[in-house]
């Protein structure tokens, strides 16, 4: 999606270097985050499920601990892909699972995210709108976080949502090919593993994706090792500007 310089870009491809966004490691850190219910680390991950109530309860979703909770917290645009997750709204919470959407942007997309909530209550849950403490509640109280954008330079609720132990379910591009290990016995087996891909951006890839969460989600012993890959993962600043500076010093001549 190179906005029509794609031709150029990949004329010059050899000349290129992408780098991907860092992020605050002091504002996103469960251990220390004042804005949850309940902090939490990789050693001890079973406070979660604290987290996972308190927003089922704030959001008004059957407080449910046995099906994995699905969150979003996006713009409502075609960009993001978030339509791809309302198409299958029914298919996916028949898993079972629920989900639990912060977004504002298209009216369109409001209106028919609104009009899902009343249709699905309990299971289905919306907030209209931007607010800092629920963005935060939602990586720390959702199982997985799901984003399924139709592109995306780089991305930052990927990376929040490994750091808060919440396995992303993203769509293969830009930066979220980058950011994101996809879930397979190999990438389990090297512990690399910390999220789902898909492949596609349509409505029948993200839910093959979805089903593999909700799989694993099921297995005690992987989800817990893609929890504690993900947290174990640099998406500090720090490892951004290490990548500048080499480019930097590259470019000195001798």
């Amino acid at each position: 999606m190179g906005m029509g310089m794609h031709g150029l870009l990949a004329a010059q491809r050899d000349r290129l270097t992408g780098i991907l966004n860092g992020i605050d490691t002091t504002v996103w850190d469960p251990a220390n985050d004042p804005l949850l219910p309940e902090r939490y680390d990789a050693t001890t991950l079973d406070r979660k499920t604290v987290n996972k109530r308190a927003l089922q309860i704030r959001l008004g979703l059957d407080p449910l601990s046995d099906i994995p909770l699905l969150g979003a917290v996006t713009r409502l645009t075609t960009q993001k892909g978030i339509d791809l997750l309302l198409d299958i709204a029914d298919a996916v919470l028949a898993l079972p699972a629920q989900i639990a959407i912060v977004a504002s942007g298209d009216k369109a997309l409001e209106r028919r995210l609104l009009a899902l909530t009343a249709a699905l209550p309990g299971r289905l849950a919306s907030f209209i709108g931007f607010d800092e403490t629920l963005a935060h509640h939602v990586e720390a109280g959702a199982d997985a976080f799901v984003m399924p954008s139709r592109f995306e330079p780089s991305g930052l609720n990927q990376m929040y949502s490994q750091r808060y132990g919440t396995p992303p379910i993203v769509h293969a591009t830009g930066g979220l090919i980058d950011s994101v290990v996809d879930c397979t016995p190999q990438t389990l087996a090297d512990g690399t593993a910390t999220g789902f891909k898909f492949f596609a951006p349509t409505a029948d890839a993200l839910m093959s994706a979805i089903e593999r969460c909700v799989a694993a989600y099921h297995d005690p012993t992987i989800w817990r090792a893609l929890q504690r890959n993900g947290m174990a993962r640099d998406f500090s600043w720090r490892h951004a500007a290490r990548e500048y500076a080499t480019i930097y010093a590259r470019l000195v001549p001798s």
